[in-house]
């Protein structure tokens, strides 16, 4: 399949004759994975098992910091591997090498750039996937709808476990159906509906917050600025990353705010998260177009995200409050630019 494209009835088959030649499959999730990656990294796995695939690994790299995310793993026992690179690298010809919810080697992820890829199903923007099988459709709403449609292809059904996965997943990845969704969406679940384990996807849905992601959150408030319909923050450090789109989504609920970006230091990084519901912005552009030559950014028109190596600012200053400082200048600036926008900000937003 060439990338973008809609799901025929090929696709599954040859995917499934693909699993069917090989012995073992390795999965590589995107650096700090998602539910929609996680999902969809379980259902290509169990799809690999019923086309007769043994040995199946799935490698993670990063963190598995949002509450959902733990949620997920330790509510349906999903096993995952940190990353190692000799399973990618070194690997013997009948072991395929799979992406979910991600296309690229070296991008969002620690895979070697010249490493080839076997498989991979996605739905970010993407221009160039060498791969055997590539099912990349942006005009979906979540990866794990994707794979949804496979399972409804082949000769299977999801396992209550996958079902609650998948419709998690899609749940989660559209804010319950509000954002990025389309009728695939709405047709997967229905489906998913019937295997699922209604309990399960309530408890997946509400988890415990840490005390350190409400800080976060409430930083991501105290330093909000203004101008138009356009939100941007910072939070300083912090070592809760999942709680930067947190922010992000929550302030787009504000009155008068259409677009949300909300930054802040995460270790070595600076770590970035949009969002917007202006039709004239599409948030994966702008901040790639905002941080291309300094590190990776992009995706979706309602969301994106982006990280930028901190190493770009060590040479100007070793005290985090002052760094904290600089770090807003720039990257602020960036985005205005990016935004087009030469108005100062109205204030704190209140």
């Amino acid at each position: 399949m060439s990338p973008n494209t809609e799901l025929s009835v090929s696709g599954p088959q040859r995917l499934w004759e693909l699993l069917g030649d090989s012995e073992t499959l390795t999965i590589v999730c995107h650096n700090n994975p998602d539910p929609d990656c996680l999902a969809s990294a379980v259902a290509l796995g169990t799809i690999a098992a019923a086309a007769g695939i043994d040995e199946r690994h799935i490698l993670y790299s990063g963190e598995i910091s949002h509450q959902q995310n733990r949620a997920l793993v330790n509510l349906l026992d999903i096993e995952l591997e940190p990353f190692n690179v000799e399973m990618v690298r070194d690997r013997p010809p009948e072991t395929l090498l799979a992406f979910v919810d991600h296309s690229v080697p070296g991008e969002n992820n620690r895979v070697p750039p010249e490493t080839e890829v076997d498989i991979v199903i996605d739905h970010h923007p993407a221009d160039t996937i060498p791969a055997r099988f590539v099912d990349n459709r942006e005009s979906v709403g979540a990866t794990a709808t994707i794979l949804t449609e496979y399972i409804q292809a082949l000769p299977m059904e999801p396992t209550p476990r996958i079902a609650t996965a998948l419709l998690f997943a899609i749940r989660r990845e559209t804010l319950d159906f509000l954002r990025g969704v389309t009728h695939r969406e709405y047709e997967a679940a229905a489906y998913l509906d019937e295997f699922s384990e209604s309990d399960v996807v309530r408890q997946l849905s509400n988890p415990d917050v840490s005390s350190a992601t409400v800080d976060t959150i409430a930083h991501a408030i105290e330093n909000r600025r203004v101008t138009g319909s356009v939100l941007i923050t910072q939070v300083g450090r912090t070592s809760e990353r999942d709680a930067l789109p947190q922010a992000a989504d929550y302030l787009m609920t504000l009155e008068g705010v259409e677009t949300a970006i909300v930054f802040g230091l995460v270790e070595n990084t600076i770590q970035i998260s949009g969002r917007s519901t202006d039709p004239r912005i599409h948030i994966g552009k702008v901040l790639h177009s905002a941080f291309e030559d300094v590190g990776s950014a992009g995706g979706h028109r309602e969301m994106a995200g982006g990280t930028i190596e901190l190493g770009i600012f060590s040479g100007y200053t070793t005290d985090d409050e002052q760094l904290i400082g600089i770090v807003d200048q720039v990257i602020t600036a960036r985005l205005l630019n990016a935004l087009n926008i030469d108005e100062p900000f109205d204030g704190d937003g209140e």
